[in-house]
């Protein structure tokens, strides 16, 4: 008899699904490995934003004569 004849007979209908995180919360592993992926992945977005609206609001837009810091 193999181990993995005798994990399935161990669990019995669990054999094969993936673990939750927790008993009471239906998010498993890998969703949450894949919400922390994107979450870093949103989180990068908006740092590269935020550095852009900078640039435009202290270099170029008065560069360009859209406002100034005295006019």
């Amino acid at each position: 008899m193999g181990e993995s004849k005798r994990r399935k007979e161990a669990l019995g209908e669990k054999y094969g699904q993936e673990p939750h995180i927790l008993p009471w919360l239906p998010i498993t592993k890998r969703q949450s490995e894949q919400f922390l992926k994107w979450s870093s992945r949103g989180a990068w977005a908006g740092i590269v934003a935020l550095i852009l609206v900078w640039l435009t609001v202290v270099f170029i837009a008065p560069s360009f004569g859209w406002w100034g810091l005295g006019s």
